[in-house]
């Protein structure tokens, strides 16, 4: 996968690490600073605009990257910094190469995740005059970045690169470091400024006494374990937590990785297409703990026609950033604090104390595993959708073979069978769409930095150059992306990458002919009317292998599981990239916003038949 090893990468820049100022460069002086950040891979396209340092990269034991296109780069970055826990780097042309970088800084903003997206810029002398690949690059990213530096005078290019390190990790999300291009030129005396990073505390004492006291006159507490846990590294935290309680734990959405599956008190997500048990177990809560968790909207919303949030409920939110406590929901406590240290406060608090919830223990535990079971049971017999739409497409794809001659397959059945296959210590991307979000039900993690999806930010194209950083980050780990045939149509080109710098994952694709989410929608409220809905019905694993990687086409329920054990075999005994494409029925899961559409009223009467 790569020229040189992390280990080896890290003695250079430890060798090469100067105290007091020197003469140098600018460019010697960026690169001096991310050696100090422990940078050891970079993302993105060459470009002349920084040229003069990535001239520099590999003796600083950097290893630029190269993408096919820039978004997919800064998926990557956000992949790696989701999987390492430390910075991704994206960096790219200015002007364009810039620009196509926006949608992914997005959605690593909305992880949380570390970016530190670096854009040099038109050079000083001919900003505002709208020369070759000028732009205003600081707005682009305004509302999806922490903090944002521009190198105001060449001589503090290492201040201002360091202060964006810093704040990504301090801030929890991405920062830009906008350089102009002819700031990396000229000589400089500079101090390389070492990292500082926050040492996160608990929380207050008064809000983690008054949060024990609830917690301790609770009859049924609930713990929401969030992406703030898997940040944390709380796992552990967190589990003593629940077993000093015996209280049942739901993911919050999308972070499926903050509770380990196989532990009895592990009760599976919240939100859109989660599970049922968590959700009816979370309606029976007096107390929530909300550990790590801004408890956003989207995750909370009623689903499998249930509004499951206990409105009686006192709610105690622990976040490390003071401006989500209680944004979305009222809460009882707020505690602003570090999701491990927080729950080792309330351990500790609790350790001695009476707790009302030991009369219920047994009875509560009893009904977390009921719920589970019913649960697991219902998966295994919800083989496909019920609804009249998709009932109709079965009805119509029962005899229709697919271009192999095999069967289109029923997308639940397929997810069940991939979760039996999951190896244990794959990590798993999912994109955007309806196959994707059903996955939310049948993927089951029981370690953290496993599971990585778009969260609020939603865009297609994320899942596939997002896992390809994540390997890049652990490359010992099976790395596996999920999308649907249109959201792969968008990031497909990066296979390239994958093939090119050796770096083996594997993407299924669901390939169903159709933007599915979307066409839910004009099934419940335009009437069928389908417009723009329809993917034309291309060989995925034809254009894999054209691209040096390996294909697979499945048409078989019972070739499922092989094909992925297959395939994860290839990736990490042989270093290989494989794309599987299964042939799904174009039946639909729910829509995910009932409450985000309306039936159509028309006026005019050429659009009266519209309604």
């Amino acid at each position: 996968m790569s020229d040189h090893s992390p280990h080896d990468a890290a003695a250079r820049q430890a060798q090469t690490h100067m105290s007091g100022p020197q003469d140098m460069t600018p460019s010697e002086a960026f690169v001096e600073t991310l050696a100090a950040n422990h940078v050891t891979d970079i993302f993105g396209i060459m470009g002349s605009a920084f040229m003069d340092a990535m001239d520099i990269f590999a003796p600083a034991g950097i290893r630029l990257i190269p993408v096919v296109h820039e978004q997919g780069a800064g998926h990557m970055a956000d992949g790696y910094a989701r999987v390492s826990g430390r910075h991704g780097v994206v960096i790219g042309q200015n002007g364009p190469g810039i620009s196509n970088c926006v949608t992914a800084i997005a959605a690593a903003y909305w992880a949380h995740s570390p970016v530190v997206i670096v854009t040099p810029e038109a050079g000083t002398m001919g900003i505002g005059l709208g020369g070759f690949q000028e732009a205003k690059q600081l707005p682009m990213f305004q509302e999806f970045t922490q903090y944002q530096g521009h190198v105001t005078h060449p001589a503090r290019i290492a201040e201002f690169t360091g202060r964006c390190f810093d704040r990504a990790m301090s801030e929890m999300g991405p920062t830009q470091l906008n350089i102009p291009r002819d700031y990396f030129y000229g000589q400089i005396k500079v101090e390389i400024p070492q990292p500082h990073r926050l040492d996160r505390g608990p929380g207050g004492e008064h809000s983690l006494n008054e949060a024990a006291d609830l917690i301790a006159q609770a009859r049924f507490p609930v713990i929401i374990s969030g992406g703030g846990v898997v940040m944390a590294d709380a796992l552990a935290e967190c589990q003593a937590l629940a077993e000093r309680l015996g209280a049942p734990v739901v993911n919050s959405y999308l972070h499926n990785d903050s509770f380990p599956a196989s532990h009895p008190l592990w009760c599976g997500p919240l939100g859109y297409q989660g599970s049922k048990a968590a959700m009816k177990l979370l309606s029976r809560a007096d107390v929530v703990i909300a550990l790590g968790s801004r408890l956003g909207p989207f995750g909370t919303l009623p689903q499998h026609g249930m509004d499951y949030w206990p409105k009686e409920a006192k709610i105690i939110q622990i976040d490390a950033d003071h401006k989500m406590l209680g944004l979305v929901k009222k809460i009882s406590v707020g505690i602003c604090g570090d999701a491990k240290a927080a729950a080792q406060a309330l351990v500790q608090r609790l350790a001695k104390r009476t707790l009302a919830c030991e009369a219920t223990r047994t009875a509560r535990a009893d009904q977390i595993a009921s719920e589970k079971a019913m649960w697991e049971k219902e998966l295994d017999e919800w083989t496909h959708e019920r609804d009249g739409y998709s009932l109709d497409m079965i009805e119509e794809q029962k005899h229709e073979r697919t271009p192999g001659g095999g069967r289109y397959l029923h997308p639940r059945q397929v997810l069940r069978e991939l979760e039996k296959a999951m190896p244990e210590d794959a990590m798993v991307s999912t994109d955007i769409g309806n196959i994707n979000s059903v996955a939310n039900s049948y993927l089951r993690f029981n370690k953290p930095r496993s599971f990585f999806a778009a969260m609020s930010w939603g865009n297609c194209g994320y899942a596939f150059p997002t896992i390809i950083g994540a390997k890049v980050a652990a490359p010992h780990r099976p790395a596996i992306s999920y999308a649907g045939d249109g959201a792969w149509s968008m990031s497909l080109m990066e296979t390239m990458t994958c093939v090119r710098h050796r770096i083996p994952v594997t993407a299924v694709v669901f390939h169903n002919r159709q933007w599915g989410a979307e066409k839910k929608n004009q099934v419940d409220f335009y009437n069928r009317r389908f417009v723009a809905d329809e993917l034309d019905n291309q060989n995925f694993s034809a254009i894999a292998q054209a691209m040096g990687a390996e294909g697979i086409v499945v048409d078989r329920l019972e070739d499922v599981g092989p094909a992925l054990k297959r395939a994860i075999d290839r990736q990490m005994n042989f270093g290989k990239t494989t794309i599987i494409e299964i042939m799904c029925t174009r039946e639909l899961g729910d829509p995910f916003r009932r409450d985000a559409l309306s039936r159509p009223v028309r006026y005019l009467d050429k659009y009266k038949d519209y309604t």
